[in-house]
C-alpha cells in the first residue's frame, strides 16, 4: 500500500497537468506592418506559448553606416530590431517593444495585440503609429 501512493499521486498529477487548457493563441506569428508615420515597415515575428509573448520586430528600411559627403553630422540611427515581450491573457493585450540601438539610448514602445478572426492585429501607441496584421504559421 505504501508503495502505490506514489504512484497515484504521480498519476493524479500528470492528469491534472493535461487538464488544463491550451492558450488558444499560441504559436508563431508572423507579418508585416504599414510605414506609419515613419515611412518603415517593421516584419514580425512572435511566438506565443502558455501565453508568453516572445518575439522580434525587424525594420527592413534600416541601413549600417553610409558614407558623409556633406560633412554634417550624421542622422541619428533608427532601431533596427525590436524585441517584443508579454502576456496573452485574452483576446486583446498589451505587449512591450524595447529597441536595439547604442548604448545611452533606450527606446522602449507599447503595442496593442488583438486577436480577430485567426489574425493577430498588433498597433503601436506611438511612436510611427504603425499597424500589422500577423498570420498564424
Amino acid at each position: 500500500m505504501n508503495k502505490t501512493w506514489p504512484l497515484l499521486l504521480l498519476l493524479a498529477s500528470t492528469a491534472i497537468v493535461h487538464a488544463q487548457p491550451a492558450n488558444p493563441l499560441d504559436g508563431t506569428w508572423r507579418g508585416r506592418s504599414d510605414g506609419g508615420s515613419c515611412n518603415a515597415p517593421l516584419d514580425y515575428a512572435i511566438t506565443i506559448e502558455d501565453g508568453f509573448v516572445d518575439g522580434t520586430a525587424f525594420d527592413t528600411t534600416a541601413h549600417g553606416p553610409v558614407p558623409n559627403l556633406r560633412k554634417a553630422p550624421p542622422p541619428p540611427p533608427g532601431p533596427g530590431l525590436w524585441q517584443i515581450h508579454g502576456m496573452a491573457k485574452s483576446a486583446s493585450f498589451r505587449l512591450l517593444a524595447v529597441a536595439s540601438v547604442k548604448h545611452g539610448d533606450r527606446r522602449t514602445e507599447r503595442l496593442n495585440a488583438t486577436a480577430q478572426a485567426g489574425v493577430l492585429v498588433v498597433t503601436e501607441d506611438g511612436g510611427c503609429g504603425r499597424t500589422a496584421r500577423l498570420e498564424r504559421k
